[in-house]
């Protein structure tokens, strides 16, 4: 999931630190004295520490979120490689080191979750470990309806380039009540997938599957909220550059379109996998 970790609360922890406190990526150290310095009013919490601090623009998020993408595709590659192949009627057995990546990755996320300013250092660990699970699972649908990761990876960049072209023309435009309701159906969401997950170790799931209409539109539902997360994401980082946020959120910004793209993807497969059994 996304968006609900790209908040304001994650910057005002991150750029509101005292003397006494380490800062981004900064030791700390025993409180020192200052004079009171002179300024020429008051100025967004969110700002660097220092008036000349590098600031994050989206060009440098977007740059992170390229150099985080190229991790994933090298690391879903060798992921796609350490599945073998099986005869007709034979199982398929998913690789070890897919779960690791899948248990790292989900790890490394919680971690920026709370520590932003890790974000520099665990991306790229997320990127790796997520993208080898996301590498095991493509091949293992790719087993079953060939052609269909190609599919799902041509949609997904569509809908982030249809999703990136509608929030800058001002067709969709993110306002309070949108965020709310994107991010409470998103909470929501996880809410119902962790119950699921609960559940079906005592009898069944309750996630929707199968080719059924239900399950088709469960899935179009979910996919759809991952596509309106893209604009949280990208509205994320225009307000971040425009309240002069720390260089270094540019990472936090680019995990969390991460991690957006990826569930993403990861829906429109499923979708698609439905709809070929229909």
């Amino acid at each position: 999931m996304s968006n609900p970790l790209l908040n304001e609360r994650a910057f005002s922890q991150a750029a509101n630190k005292t003397a006494d406190q380490a800062g981004w990526a900064a030791p700390t150290t025993a409180p020192r004295e200052f004079a009171e310095p002179i300024t020429d009013g008051p100025i967004s919490p969110w700002g660097g520490s220092a008036s000349g601090s590098p600031k994050m623009t989206a060009n440098g998020a977007m740059s992170a979120t390229l150099m985080l993408s190229v991790l994933l595709i090298a690391a879903a590659t060798f992921g796609w490689s350490q599945v073998a192949e099986v005869g007709v009627g034979e199982p398929i057995a998913f690789p070890g080191i897919a779960i690791v990546g899948f248990i790292v990755g989900l790890v490394a996320a919680l971690a920026v979750v709370f520590k932003p300013m890790w974000a520099k250092f665990l991306a790229p660990v997320y990127a790796i470990a997520q993208g080898i699970a996301v590498g095991a699972i493509s091949k293992l649908f790719n087993m079953q309806y060939e052609g269909i990761v190609l599919q799902a990876v041509g949609a997904t960049i569509g809908v982030f380039v249809v999703m990136l072209l509608l929030y800058r023309t001002g067709v969709i435009r993110v306002t309070n009540t949108f965020r709310r309701v994107i991010v409470g159906a998103t909470v929501g969401l996880m809410v119902f997938y962790l119950a699921s997950f609960v559940v079906s170790i005592f009898g069944p799931s309750l996630i929707p599957t199968g080719s059924g209409s239900f399950s088709i539109l469960f899935s179009v539902f979910v996919a759809g909220l991952a596509a309106f997360n893209l604009a949280l994401d990208f509205d994320f980082i225009d307000q971040a550059e425009r309240a002069g946020a720390p260089k270094q959120m540019e990472w936090f910004a680019a995990f969390g379109l991460l991690v957006t793209i990826v569930w993403l993807y990861l829906e429109i497969l499923r979708l698609l996998a439905k709809l070929r059994e229909r």
